[in-house]
């Protein structure tokens, strides 16, 4: 097992205590830096990676949300994305206590909400006032903003796509499913599934690949993108990528290059 796909597969075993701020990971010129905003009196915290152009140069933005039980720390590490994209403005979003649907019902683990108006909407709200600060401190692309996330992480990821579809111009979801695909606004994405996934059952993951893929007006045969990969082309121009591997609930160590090429290839208008 590689190193992403042990951070993302252990976060329950793992301490999941919040980093400390001398924590840092250099990739290429960027550097990886705590980050914390106020919403509703409580101090929610991230970590960036910032590459020194984005003060003058607009420069995309990559949103990454961990799973259930897991941390901006882990999540840092699995993505990984300031290696694959060093452009980029990346940010590891921390979660907070929240009950699970499929585990930790008592919420004594860290995660997301996962439907409108649960936990008063804290973490839309988080990442209304991240994305501010953001704009207010970078030079931000805003043709180019995109989330991903693996588990939990995934599903809010398709909450943003619920929610607020006009600011992102693609997202990649990993190992998550929504029983509100029908509701989703056509957009580019890359869903990343694995066949054997026993938590989020991979039929729940092909149903909500089936009804994006219709909503989007995508082709019905996928023309092959390499091992495991199908993209589905949209006259639309909304695509829509599926990666199923072989594996189970575990984000595999080929996803974060595949996601990188998918949201370079993905602009608003």
């Amino acid at each position: 097992m590689n190193r992403r796909t042990f951070l993302l597969t252990s976060g329950i075993s793992l301490g999941l205590g919040f980093p400390s701020c001398s924590w840092a990971e250099s990739a290429g010129d960027s550097r990886l830096r705590k980050w914390s905003v106020q919403v509703d009196g409580i101090q929610r915290d991230a970590l960036i990676s910032v590459p020194k152009p984005a003060w003058f140069n607009p420069s995309p933005v990559v949103f990454v949300f961990h799973g259930h039980g897991g941390n901006a720390h882990q999540a840092a590490l699995s993505f990984d994305l300031a290696r694959e994209w060093p452009q980029a403005i990346c940010v590891y979003m921390q979660g907070l206590n929240t009950p699970g649907r499929l585990t930790d019902p008592e919420g004594r683990q860290t995660g997301w909400q996962q439907s409108v108006g649960e936990q008063n909407d804290r973490d839309l709200k988080f990442f209304d006032a991240t994305l501010l600060q953001l704009q207010k401190e970078f030079n931000v692309d805003t043709k180019r903003i995109y989330s991903t996330g693996h588990s939990n992480g995934g599903a809010f990821t398709y909450l943003l796509w619920e929610t607020r579809p006009d600011q992102f111009a693609a997202f990649a979801p990993s190992g998550a499913a929504t029983p509100r695909a029908g509701q989703l606004k056509p957009k580019p994405a890359i869903h990343i599934a694995g066949q054997s996934d026993r938590l989020v059952r991979f039929e729940w993951q092909n149903r909500t690949m089936e009804v994006i893929r219709k909503n989007n007006g995508c082709a019905l045969q996928g023309e092959e993108q390499g091992s495991f990969c199908l993209k589905y082309p949209s006259r639309s121009g909304t695509p829509f990528v599926a990666y199923i591997h072989p594996g189970g609930h575990e984000f595999p160590a080929q996803a974060p290059a595949l996601m990188v090429r998918f949201f370079k290839e993905n602009v608003l208008p």
